[in-house]
């Protein structure tokens, strides 16, 4: 069996096909987050410690560490906080630093810049996975040497010098050119990880089909381990958690082993819980007032004021239970244990003493 080794300084994850679904939790990434790169910008990485955080306690085994961003507001003192090339080196080997301060479990160290690539790389405790490496010429030479220096295992993503290809066997015949030249590298398949690229649906009806085909063939062809930008499927659709979490089961039994995501469920924040509250009011229902907001939004269905496993997760690890990567049902089990509220353990230990 494939089986691709990830390791921090004292844990590790394995993508394969006789193990659990792998999670890589995508949240540590500044492109599109602009809060978080204004943070960044300021040396303020007080909410990469707490995505890295909340991600683990959702069940990531796995955190992408992505250095994408340029800082704008210190371009008029210098103009090179334009260019990613003199942003990200720094920055990613900051953002290493921090997160594995802090939590245990590996990294992937993901960027576009070569020099980010390496900085994480020497940053980073024990066998980290590398994103990424494509199936342009120019990106081959560049990645593929680095990958063999500090012996990581790989991400290796579908499109080349011709972009992204509508025709899976394309995009299968580029995987399998980074296989190829990454074993001239001396570098094995079980440390390439494929990304077969998941088109959307709602622009390609065939999309999940195609990704479904091709998992299967990249398992059976070319013995590799696979991954996904999973919430790709589901882009511009309206309620996505529910495509995502009827596409992930399905990707696993075709193959897929792991998948590039967000774990958490997002907090409810205070102004929806104050427009709920005048729905609420102003239909004539009285409430406690004693109900806090976490019983608020519980009562009504809204989720939770603090970030918890998302619904994927459940369907992930309802997966891993159904095709016997979960021995017993014991992590579906510990995953669905509710905690006993304040005293109620207590009280329960007290009446056995007394029995």
């Amino acid at each position: 069996m494939t089986r691709t080794i990830v390791e921090s300084k004292t844990k590790t994850a394995i993508i394969g096909f006789d193990q659990p679904f792998c999670v890589i939790g995508e949240r540590i990434n500044p492109t599109g987050r602009k809060i978080l790169a204004e943070e960044l910008e300021r040396g303020d990485f007080s909410r990469v410690e707490a995505d890295a955080i909340a991600q683990v306690a959702a069940g990531a085994n796995i955190l992408d560490i992505n250095s994408g961003a340029v800082f704008s507001n210190k371009m008029a003192e210098d103009p090179r906080y334009a260019d990613n090339n003199f942003v990200e080196p720094p920055l990613m080997r900051e953002m290493v630093m921090r997160v594995q301060a802090i939590v245990d479990v590996p990294l992937c160290i993901d960027s576009s810049v070569p020099g980010a690539l390496e900085n994480g790389l020497a940053a980073a405790e024990g066998r980290p996975l590398l994103n990424s490496v494509t199936g342009e010429e120019e990106r081959l030479e560049l990645v593929l040497p680095l990958v063999k220096k500090y012996n990581v295992p790989v991400v290796a993503i579908s499109n080349d010098d011709t972009g992204i290809s509508e025709d899976p066997d394309v995009r299968f015949a580029v995987a399998k050119k980074i296989v190829e030249r990454a074993a001239d590298f001396g570098i094995p398949a079980h440390d390439i990880v494929v990304d077969p690229l998941v088109m959307p649906i709602g622009a390609m009806g065939t999309a999940g089909l195609q990704v479904f085909t091709l998992v299967r063939r990249l398992r059976e062809e070319l013995g590799v381990n696979t991954t996904c930008g999973a919430s790709n499927i589901s882009f511009g659709l309206p309620n996505r958690h529910g495509i995502n979490n009827a596409f992930l089961p399905m990707a696993m039994t075709a193959g897929m082993t792991s998948a590039i995501m967000n774990p958490v469920a997002l907090p409810i924040g205070p102004l929806k819980i104050a427009e709920k509250r005048a729905e609420i009011a102003a239909a004539g229902i009285i409430l406690p007032e004693d109900m806090d907001d976490e019983m608020f939004v519980t009562l009504f269905g809204m989720g939770s004021t603090l970030p918890r496993a998302g619904k994927e997760m459940e369907a992930i690890r309802a997966a891993n239970f159904l095709t016997n990567n979960d021995a017993s049902g014991s992590e579906w089990i510990k995953f669905n244990r509710v905690a006993p509220k304040e005293g109620e353990g207590r009280a329960r230990t007290g009446r056995r003493r007394r029995g």
